[in-house]
């Protein structure tokens, strides 16, 4: 029998770069492909991407790249990105503005406020399974069309990037269930559709896409969308979801119980079930699959801690920053910080909330400094995965992927804190991987339990440590409430108010 030479793409937007694979139908990597770009955050509280210079750009350096390195026919591809996010387009599909990225983007706050004072948190809660934070795009629209009410005007569309390209590709204007569940308040995870009442309060007169599944097809690649891409026409694009949750499925978390913790710029938390959990401080949502939910959050920076003082400390390899914090005990020689420096999103979904560092000496070392930020993240973590068993979700697996997984320091540090062992898979592409999954789906080469992941190695929590860290963990938590007037009152001075 002849070998199979089909070929699928997957490519992943992220906050600093974007990322392809092209594989066999068997999930056999070919080939990958990755190109930076820069992400703009024109004044505190707005962080944008411009979706031609990023999202379009990206797409076709990385498909151009991948189609030179095919050795079969393309037969399906499948995007994922960052989100929520949201850019307006015009009838022609032309973007109006940048795009308004997740809940790193806190523009919206006195909307959200707002919104919450006006709907109650109790209904929101009960209709949307969540209340409203910076990560809901619900009062970003409504942000739009009051302070730009010459965008909202011409508004026809609202597209995330996944969205965006499978529009430019097939002309479908669509958005899967999952990433819809973060548009609050304007869906219901309950009733899986658009809740017309409040769609109208946050987005008058702005059309809405039709929903479908992340695994399901969007549409074909039109001649038109041929021509700009290079793919051949006809071939299946898949809906695709958010990154974090492709990625989910690239690692084969995707039964109840299964956890999936993603090490990025942020942190990510994602617990697959099979009925509709809620927590008001969490992320309730319809999952990737059809009769699948999903329970989650994340850190708002995490990996973006790490970034910000090899920065600041003159650009010193991360490689050399993670041998230095290897050597220093646990509990970073009494430091204990907050990982709040872009506000956070869950658990305590406080968008002026900042980053604390205390116990500082004039002995401090960027070892130590960097150890505690290390172990801070791992504590927001803690506090994220506390939530979800508040909230009745039961994690029976951990699956760790992303580029923070490779070194050993900081998935040691999260197993030690968290007390949970950690899974860690011989491929962690990321989401692109998962996208190349959805399009083997597409063409009836995979199904819903189809996993292409397999093991690599385990992360055990150090028990020596659990004491220590059980009670920095406590001090933790009472560190926000004790600083959280002061840091308010700092953040409304960063923001001109």
């Amino acid at each position: 029998m002849a070998k199979d030479k089909r070929l699928v793409i997957g490519i992943d937007f992220g906050t600093g770069s974007s990322k392809g694979v092209l594989a066999r139908l068997n999930g056999k990597v070919i080939a990958s492909s990755e190109k930076a770009h820069r992400t703009s955050m024109p004044k505190p509280g707005h962080v944008e991407h411009d979706a031609e210079e990023v999202w379009w750009a990206d797409f076709l350096a990385i498909t151009g790249d991948l189609l030179r390195k095919a050795d079969g026919p393309i037969v399906g591809i499948t995007t994922s990105g960052i989100g929520p996010c949201s850019l307006f387009c015009d009838a022609d599909g032309k973007p109006l503005r940048p795009a308004i990225l997740y809940g790193v983007d806190t523009r919206a706050y006195k909307e959200v406020a707002e919104l919450t004072d006006k709907i109650g948190e109790e209904a929101l809660v009960e209709k949307c399974g969540n209340i409203l934070t910076s990560q809901s795009q619900g009062p970003k629209l409504l942000w739009t069309a009051r302070n730009e009410p010459w965008v909202w005007e011409k508004a026809k569309y609202v597209f995330m990037s996944q969205t965006y390209v499978a529009f430019k590709l097939t002309g479908e204007y669509v958005l899967d269930h999952l990433s819809a569940s973060m548009f609050d308040p304007m869906y219901s995870p309950k009733t899986q559709d658009w809740i017309p009442e409040w769609a109208e309060l946050v987005a008058p007169g702005l059309p809405l896409p039709q929903l479908k599944y992340s695994n399901e097809i969007a549409g074909h690649v039109t001649a038109e969308g041929a021509r700009l891409s290079g793919l051949p026409e006809g071939i299946p694009v898949g809906v695709g979801s958010t990154d974090a949750f492709s990625e989910a499925l690239s690692v084969g978390v995707k039964d109840p119980g299964d956890v999936m913790l993603m090490y990025g710029s942020t942190i990510v938390a994602d617990l697959i079930a099979d009925h509709f959990m809620s927590h008001p401080n969490l992320w309730a949502l319809t999952g990737t699959y059809r009769d699948t939910f999903a329970l989650a959050g994340g850190l708002s920076a995490s990996g973006a801690l790490t970034t910000w003082l090899r920065d600041i400390v003159g650009g010193t390899e991360y490689a050399v920053l993670t041998e230095e914090a290897s050597e220093v005990a646990p509990g970073s020689n009494g430091l204990l910080a907050l990982p709040y420096f872009a506000g956070e999103r869950t658990p305590i979904s406080d968008p002026m909330a900042r980053g604390v560092i205390a116990g500082l000496t004039l002995s401090t070392s960027r070892a130590e400094l960097y150890r505690a930020l290390l172990e801070a993240t791992a504590y927001g973590t803690r506090h994220l995965l506390e939530s979800i068993k508040e909230a009745g979700g039961e994690g029976k697996r951990y699956v760790a992927v992303g580029g923070g997984t490779k070194g050993g320091l900081w998935t040691q540090i999260m197993s030690d804190i968290c007390g949970i062992e950690q899974v860690l898979p011989k491929l962690a592409i990321g989401a692109s991987y998962g996208d190349a999954l959805i399009s083997a789906q597409n063409v009836g080469a995979a199904d819903e339990s189809t996993s292409w992941m397999k093991e690599s190695a385990r992360v055990q929590p150090d028990t020596d440590n659990k004491g220590l860290y059980d009670d920095l963990f406590g001090h933790y938590l009472d560190l926000y409430p004790a600083t959280k007037d002061i840091a308010h009152h700092l953040a409304g001075i960063q923001l001109g108010e």
